[in-house]
């Protein structure tokens, strides 16, 4: 499985951004896909995930501002970014994971400005 991200940039605070993260490979063994964001210095933390059922998990966080999506057909997971503050400033990375085996993509930068 091989993830490609692309969408991140740099906004104002309370814009908005969209990332998008198509996936390619064996997709049909992949239950969840998400995402994360790391700050240097700090762990990698979940964003958001959504499973091939549709069910989503937000970080209290995103919650009301961040939404979700995904496309099985195209095996592509998004999310959509409104009301960006300085705090979501970080590289945010695609996941995928099913069948025991989990993949990461490239980060994508996001910058929001005060």
């Amino acid at each position: 499985v091989q993830l490609q991200a692309s969408g991140g940039g740099l906004v104002q605070a309370g814009g908005s951004l969209r990332l998008s993260c198509a996936g390619s490979g064996i997709m049909f063994s992949i239950n969840v896909m998400g995402w994360y964001r790391q700050v240097p210095g700090k762990g990698r933390e979940l964003v958001a995930t959504v499973t091939r059922g549709g069910n989503t998990n937000y970080a209290d966080s995103v919650k009301g501002r961040f939404t979700i999506s995904r496309d099985n057909a195209m095996s592509t997971v998004y999310l959509q970014m409104n009301s960006l503050e300085p705090a979501d400033t970080a590289v945010y990375y695609c996941n995928a994971y099913g069948m025991g085996n989990e993949y990461w993509g490239q980060g994508t930068q996001v910058t929001v400005s005060s």
